[in-house]
């Protein structure tokens, strides 16, 4: 007998039933509120609360793929086999995405640190 691994791994028990994988996604939020005041203060009272967190995981509501097979063990009465509502191509563009962004920060970190190397050589 043929075992398809690949669709064992994307498959889990929910209720004693085998169910197909959903695309969870990570929210995150600021540890700072948003205004001037406040970051004024935590800076100047030199608070720990900097960076991201994250807040909660959340499952991707959207139907899951139906793939005609009617020999798959985990068919349907019509042949059809949930897969799991992984996109990889939206998965690859949020990937790029987060790289590009973290690009962008260490770009204006190291822009920042350079001015800030030439505002002392002006001061000596």
């Amino acid at each position: 007998m043929l075992v398809d691994y690949k669709s064992l791994l994307l498959l889990h028990i929910v209720q004693d039933l085998w169910q197909p994988y959903k695309r969870k996604m990570v929210v995150m939020q600021s540890d700072r509120s948003p205004s001037f005041s406040s970051l004024l203060h935590s800076e100047i009272n030199k608070s720990q609360n900097n960076g991201v967190k994250v807040t909660d995981i959340v499952e991707d509501n959207t139907p899951f793929n139906l793939v005609y097979n009617p020999t798959h063990p985990d068919a349907n009465d019509q042949g059809y086999v949930q897969m799991p509502n992984v996109d990889p191509l939206k998965e690859m563009t949020d990937l790029i995405s987060a790289t590009r962004s973290y690009e962008a920060n260490v770009t204006v970190f190291n822009t920042n640190k350079s001015i800030l190397t030439k505002a002392l050589e002006i001061g000596k």
